[in-house]
């Protein structure tokens, strides 16, 4: 079957149309951090680790041995995370635990990965 791109062959511009979407774009710094929450996401040990700890909190030792990765790796990949607002930890004497930050972190990982699976 052969796919082709569909163009709009008319030049009528809906102006009503372009003015209600333009007031409703966000300014392009919230876009900007939009494209880089989104470059967080491209990463798939980081999607591994948002996927533990959206099941469970956990500590580095934990998530290296379930990943199989080094400490140090998991910790550079927390790190980033945590510097991106998804993931927060808490002390517990001499183990630090990680969780997902808040609900929000959860329902955009919940609903990436049934955007996937369907």
């Amino acid at each position: 079957m052969n796919k082709q791109e569909v163009i709009c062959d008319c030049e009528i511009i809906h102006e009503e149309i372009v003015e209600k979407v333009k007031k409703a774009m966000p300014e392009k710094q919230v876009m900007v951090d939009l494209s880089n929450l989104y470059k967080i996401f491209a990463d798939k040990t980081r999607l591994e680790i948002l996927h533990a700890l959206y099941e469970s909190e956990m500590c580095v030792c934990d998530l290296a041995v379930l990943l199989n990765m080094t400490k140090s790796a998991i910790s550079h990949q927390l790190k980033t995370l945590r510097l991106a607002n998804l993931v927060k930890n808490r002390r517990e004497g001499k183990i630090v635990y990680y969780s997902l930050i808040d609900n929000h972190v959860s329902a955009i990982f919940e609903q990436s990965l049934k955007q996937i699976i369907e």
